[in-house]
């Protein structure tokens, strides 16, 4: 290790130990790492404000929307046809007669393949955008470069945390103590993007929803054994862990076990990751419509959650017989069913207008006649829905030629494809965090963007959005 290394060493163990060596590897935790690193909970602020010290944050000041507080970003992994769906074409001897189109708000809608999120359309609580495109036609890589707002082969790409990390660590001065649910919550996304080289508090809690809520929140020996045997614990080492003589990262394993303690034995936890049956059927009985079922509880609990990413593998990935009863017709009722019931429950409980509501693939698919598969191919168009966060219902931003192979009219102020970076700049917009922000603290020291700037142009918030 060369001289400069060893002093990036020495810098870097000041903000939780990176090591030059192995800086790429990202933070990836699951449940059982969460109650070790769970400190986004209720002490997870000291870990926040030395961060935050310790970043240098520039930005050039944008104006941004400020609506919204929450986000809801739902990744339909596999990519969708969306001339199937949200950029409908009807196509005569290959459109299947039960699709049923209609004219609702003005544009045509498959109301036979998605009633529900048709009537929600109709009643003003969802936009659109027509006009994305995607950068790449590989799932993996264009499935991280929607989760990260940025090429994953860039040189910060493999370091980039998750939109959701960026927004938790943001955010995270707003926490109450009281609060004790992570900042940023994964469900059915045990494959998605960690927290890059942010602290690990911010790397997202990822729980697959369960019936029976939260696994390892209780002792098999029982409450007061439990409590017993922490209060032993602090009897024995707190010298160790409070004014540590070790340092900083032994008082930080002492606020991981506080915030660990205060989700095991809380009804709170209970009540929001666990549901019956009859509401798991009001979301559809599905593995993505409970997902649903948990955001909407664990954003009406209000227990410091402030995003919350969802991943469908419902199987988008349609090369071959997408018409049959397994494929789109039946991915299509669950997707209906889970994403119509959560902007449902959203606005009868006063959350849809503060939580920002986003859906995309990771791409489109091959238009016009099918292959001889009788399926779609990959292709770059796309699209992504909006809801709440103060975004303009019915609003659609965009169209694509007769086909849907093209965009014909950007549709807003760039006057270009949308792209994932103008995406994730429109999250950031929505949450008011300013997209320019640049963080001085990144591993190889270059400065690490929230929203990239490299390339043919910059990439801006879609605004258009809001009206």
């Amino acid at each position: 290790m060369t001289k400069e290394q060893e002093k990036i060493n020495q810098e870097l163990k000041k903000f939780g130990g990176w090591d030059y060596k192995t800086f790429f590897n990202r933070p990836h935790w699951t449940r059982r790492r969460f109650f070790e690193l769970v400190g986004a909970g209720v002490s997870g602020a000291f870990l926040a404000q030395r961060y935050a010290k310790a970043a240098d944050v520039t930005s050039s000041g944008a104006a941004t929307k400020n609506t919204a507080t929450n986000v809801i970003f739902i990744l339909l992994a596999g990519a969708p046809s969306h001339t199937d769906t949200f950029d409908f074409k009807y196509l005569q001897g290959t459109t299947p007669a039960s699709f049923n189109p209609q004219t609702v708000n003005g544009v045509l809608w498959p109301t036979g393949l998605l009633p529900k999120l048709g009537t929600a359309f109709g009643n003003n609580k969802i936009a659109l955008i027509r006009s994305m495109q995607s950068h790449a036609l590989v799932h993996s890589l264009a499935q991280t470069w929607t989760q990260i707002g940025r090429n994953p082969a860039a040189a910060l790409g493999n370091i980039a945390p998750n939109i959701g990390s960026v927004v938790a660590i943001e955010k995270d001065k707003y926490r109450t103590p009281g609060q004790v649910f992570p900042a940023f919550l994964a469900l059915n996304s045990g494959g998605g993007v960690g927290a890059g080289y942010l602290p690990a508090v911010y790397a997202p809690f990822k729980v697959q929803p369960s019936a029976g809520g939260v696994a390892n929140t209780t002792n098999p020996d029982g409450q007061t054994t439990f409590n017993n045997r922490f209060k032993l614990m602090h009897t024995l080492d707190d010298n160790l862990r409070i004014d540590s003589p070790n340092g900083k990262p032994m008082e930080d394993y002492n606020d991981f076990y506080a915030a660990a303690q205060g989700m095991m034995y809380n009804p709170v936890v209970s009540q929001a990751f666990s549901f019956t049956s009859a509401d798991s059927a009001r979301f559809g009985t599905s593995t993505l419509g409970n997902a649903c079922l948990v955001a909407s509880q664990v954003l009406k609990a209000n227990q410091g959650t402030r995003f919350i990413q969802i991943t469908s593998n419902d199987g988008w990935d349609m090369h071959q017989n997408i018409y049959a009863a397994g494929g789109l017709p039946a991915k299509g009722k669950i997707l209906d069913d889970a994403v119509s019931a959560l902007i449902g429950d959203l606005d009868a409980n006063g959350l849809l207008s503060n939580t920002l509501v986003v859906m995309a693939g990771e791409f489109g698919r091959t238009v016009g006649p099918l292959t001889a598969a009788a399926g779609r191919d990959h292709w770059p168009q796309q699209f992504a829905l909006f809801a709440g966060g103060g975004t303009k219902g019915g609003t659609i931003v965009g169209q694509t030629n007769a086909t849907g192979s093209d965009t014909v009219n950007p549709g807003w102020s760039q006057k270009r494809y949308v792209y994932p970076e103008d995406i994730e700049a429109t999250v950031y917009s929505a949450v008011g965090i300013d997209w320019t922000s640049v963080r001085h603290d990144d591993p190889l020291g270059r400065g690490f963007e929230y929203v990239p700037t490299t390339g043919p142009f910059q990439f801006y918030p879609v605004h258009e959005l809001w009206g």
